[in-house]
């Protein structure tokens, strides 16, 4: 199903020019498919699946509305992505995760790549730009593993980790996995401040030492912004609340670089 949607305003920050989002359920498993919601500028240059945390169950409406989680990081910031002239696809759980608990202790599993592939290949052929996995948080987690099981995919160019999950004994945390056998384009991004206590930015050493070598990599650290709430939200400083701007060009630049 494809929804083409009236262009909406995206919080604070002004819409690019852009054609009208599209919320678009694409096929994945037999009987299976993946709500997103896509839109892309005049000419787009790439374009970034957008994994939230939490669950990662935004429940997109029809109307392309995200009201569970709309302050989600990734989904907050799309128009900024735009403004850069990259084309933005806020990827949902599957229609076959479609209830609590969603994504949660679901996001390592064959079944969970095999989504994330479906919609790459959309997103690639929709955009006609290269895809780029860009996760926040528990989203972390499924962007670092599908990147792992995906590169070599024609159109996947790259992974984009912010706020990662660094250290948790209740899941397969981002510097367990064999993160040194990637050979794509990796940016992480962390705030100073992050005291949430599976992201903590006393632990990204972990995730330091575990990053490739011979590919393009790099590690950016925040500073600004400011702290809202549960450190582990979207308005502390574990969704970089105030220094939105700032984190999403640097990604953008890094993603155009490269």
């Amino acid at each position: 199903m494809v929804l083409a949607l009236a262009a909406l305003a995206e919080g604070p920050f002004a819409l690019a020019q852009a054609a009208p989002p599209q919320v678009v359920d694409v096929p994945s498993r037999p009987g299976v498919s993946v709500r997103v919601l896509a839109q892309q500028p005049a000419q787009p240059r790439a374009v970034v699946l957008l994994l939230p945390g939490g669950d990662g169950a935004p429940r997109i409406a029809d109307d392309g509305s995200v009201g569970r989680m709309a302050n989600n990081f990734v989904i907050r910031t799309r128009a900024l992505y735009l403004a850069q002239g990259i084309a933005t696809v806020v990827v949902d759980a599957p229609s076959d995760h479609g209830r609590p608990p969603y994504l949660a202790g679901w996001r390592h599993s064959p079944e969970h790549v095999a989504d994330l592939a479906a919609v790459l290949r959309w997103a690639g052929q929709w955009a006609h730009a290269p895809a780029w996995l860009v996760g926040t948080s528990r989203g972390t987690e499924s962007a670092a593993e599908a990147a792992l099981r995906l590169q070599g995919m024609p159109g996947l160019a790259g992974l984009v980790l912010t706020s990662t999950i660094l250290d948790d004994p209740r899941t397969t945390a981002v510097p367990e996995l064999p993160l040194d056998t990637l050979r794509l384009p990796v940016l992480a991004v962390h705030h100073a401040r992050d005291t949430c206590r599976v992201s903590a930015y006393a632990d990204l050493p972990r995730l330091i030492v575990r990053l490739p070598t011979g590919v393009p990599g790099q590690v950016r650290v925040v500073q600004g912004g400011t702290s809202t709430g549960d450190a582990c939200r979207a308005m502390a400083w574990h969704g970089f609340n105030g220094a939105e701007p700032e984190v999403v060009r640097e990604i953008a630049a890094w993603i155009l670089a490269h």
